[in-house]
């Protein structure tokens, strides 16, 4: 345990999509001189190059993962599902190692148990940021696949939710389902 303290990136992924959750993920880093070069805001990665960046880090830090499904966003709002899904993250993150600071990528100020800081551009800006996003990414990117077997025909496997051509496409032609954000839609 570093004597000097324990520094959590925090992100999120999907605020804006019409279908699935937002997901969370808080992320400390182990101390070394030199990163990978993948450990970078999620943004600037291909699929394949957040898959290996995910793997590395589930192996070499520790993460939470916390995440509010469509529902809630439908009853609560966008800013207090990511509050939650951010608060999730770090609750299950300190099961493990607690942190006595946040770092929070963006600038809409949530409430934690722990001191922080939001940063705008904090995913581009601090490594601990960057591994959070691109495993909340990654993370929401598995489960919109899953949603994709479960809730066949929309394509989620292919714009994760959000409002493309096609997704609107098919919301007309099927209507909308279980992992709809209803509104979103309105």
């Amino acid at each position: 345990m570093d004597p000097i303290g324990i520094t959590v990136g925090i992100d999120e992924a999907g605020r804006g999509p019409l279908a699935g959750p937002v997901v969370a993920a808080a992320c400390i880093l182990p101390k070394l001189k030199r990163f990978p070069r993948f450990i970078c805001d999620s943004k600037m990665l291909d699929a394949e190059e957040r898959e290996e960046a995910y793997a590395w880090i589930c192996k070499n830090c520790v993460i939470g993962v916390g995440l509010s499904g469509a529902r809630y966003v439908d009853a609560k709002g966008i800013l207090a599902a990511t509050e939650r899904a951010m608060q999730q993250a770090v609750a299950m993150l300190a099961q493990s190692q607690r942190p006595t600071y946040l770092l929070v990528d963006g600038r809409d100020k949530f409430w934690f148990d722990h001191p922080h800081s939001s940063i705008i551009d904090g995913d581009a800006l601090e490594k601990c940021i960057s591994a959070a996003s691109i495993v909340a990414k990654v993370s929401r990117d598995h489960m919109m696949r899953q949603m994709d077997l479960q809730f066949p025909g929309y394509g989620f496997a292919q714009h994760k939710g959000y409002g493309t051509e096609m997704h609107y496409a098919m919301i007309k032609k099927l209507g909308v389902c279980g992992i709809h954000r209803r509104s979103f839609l309105l």
